[in-house]
């Protein structure tokens, strides 16, 4: 027991990874049952989420100096949520246009009714609008409606701010609940390596690599994809922000091996709020921007649903022209902004848009046989952007505190 703890824990869950792939495809009746550990690690991740960042946020927003400076880093994030998306599904499209991405593919043998329960799944904006509002703010506790939550903490926030002195008791207690609950969060995480090893064998019992062979051109324009908003644009934009990219991968890394391998970008969703936090970014920043780049700032999503939908209408011989891809680029800025709110979120999407230009349905329903092999990768970026983009909103707000100096303090701290 004493020398596994003495393996990093990044390389525990990349053994958990190999060890996971190998259960898959040796024995699949023992890959589907190792689900449960899959999603026992993911449910104990949740517990943490919103016990975590509801008095992050608060204590965050009463920290900010003004309501101005509150208003600006929205506008901030917004802004550059809109742009780092609109670039990254213009530049997917123009990948897959070099390649004739999808021609002479033989799309037969997709299930539809793979597609059926997805139906009631439909983006409603109004709904979607009504739905970061909470009626009652228990019921969104509940639910894990991160969104609500944030919405309910930026004026509990504002008002513990207004009172001052006299809000300190609660200010008090809602520091040293956050301070348990990252204690509970450090238990937590060392299970990772074991709820990887369960979804990774899942999966691999689950959907194996039968139709690799028909979808790999879209496979391989996706990571391609991933890789150059990972390698270039990521490093680009962190570059023109004085952000050291490559310390902050080595910084999440193990956090990326968990995302990457359960599929879900809020398995790391609490940790990564106090990674970034050690890492320099204010308190202030981080519980207030992460959870909006969750819902809003999708980037592995945004690299894979263009080339998808070009990748159908070539396949199925739908010639669609300049004006037509134009229209599918406004589709999916709208469209994609309230995606991650919704269950199988890209699916609805890539159906949303599908049916407006004319796609068969038997197209989605054969991605998805392939899905999880992309949505690992997508899943693992989607983290990085969010990452990037609040130490970059950060930066921009002068909020960032080198690690090495907060160290010096805690010591200093410490010691005295």
């Amino acid at each position: 027991m004493q020398a596994i703890k003495k393996i990093p824990l990044w390389l525990q869950i990349a053994i958990a990874l190999v060890l996971g792939l190998c259960l898959g495809s040796l024995n699949k009746t023992i890959g589907v049952e190792a689900k449960i550990l899959g999603d026992a690690f993911i449910n104990m991740i949740k517990m943490t989420i919103v016990p975590l960042i509801f008095p992050l946020i608060i204590l965050g927003i009463s920290q900010i100096k003004s309501t101005g400076s509150l208003g600006r880093l929205s506008l901030k994030a917004i802004i550059y949520f809109e742009v780092v998306t609109t670039l990254i599904i213009i530049m997917s499209l123009l990948l897959a246009n070099t390649v004739n991405l999808g021609d002479g593919a033989n799309l037969s043998g997709g299930d539809t009714k793979a597609l059926e329960k997805l139906e009631a799944n439909e983006i409603d904006f109004r709904e979607f609008i009504l739905h970061i509002i909470p009626s009652n703010i228990f019921v969104a506790f509940a639910e894990g409606n991160i969104l609500a939550i944030v919405y309910f903490s930026v004026f509990f926030g504002l008002a513990l701010r207004a009172l001052k002195e006299k809000a300190k008791p609660i200010e008090n207690v809602l520091d040293s609940l956050s301070k348990v609950m990252f204690k509970v969060l450090d238990y937590v995480i060392k299970f990772s390596p074991i709820g990887v090893f369960g979804s990774i064998a899942y999966s691999m019992a689950t959907y194996g690599f039968d139709k690799l062979s028909t979808l790999l051109d879209l496979i391989l324009i996706t990571y391609a994809g991933l890789a150059i908003v990972l390698l270039i644009l990521f490093p680009v934009i962190a570059r023109i922000y004085g952000v050291k990219y490559w310390e902050l991968i080595n910084e999440i890394k193990d956090l990326l091996l968990i995302a990457f391998t359960t599929r879900s970008s809020e398995s790391v969703f609490a940790p990564l709020t106090a990674r970034l936090e050690r890492y320099g970014a204010q308190n202030s920043v981080v519980s207030f921007v992460l959870p909006l780049g969750y819902s809003f700032n999708l980037d592995g999503g945004m690299v894979y649903m263009a080339p998808a939908i070009l990748f159908l209408a070539n396949a199925y011989d739908i010639h669609l022209s300049v004006l037509d891809q134009v229209q599918i680029v406004l589709l999916l800025i709208v469209l994609t902004k309230g995606v991650a709110s919704v269950p199988s979120g890209v699916i609805v999407v890539l159906t949303s848009v599908s049916a407006i230009i004319g796609l068969p349905m038997e197209g989605i329903a054969l991605l998805m046989a392939v899905d999880f092999i992309m949505d690992m990768a997508r899943t693992a970026t989607n983290v990085v952007g969010n990452a990037l983009a609040t130490v970059v909103l950060a930066k921009s707000e002068g909020m960032f505190t080198r690690k090495e100096v907060i160290i010096a303090e805690q010591e200093k701290a410490t010691s005295s």
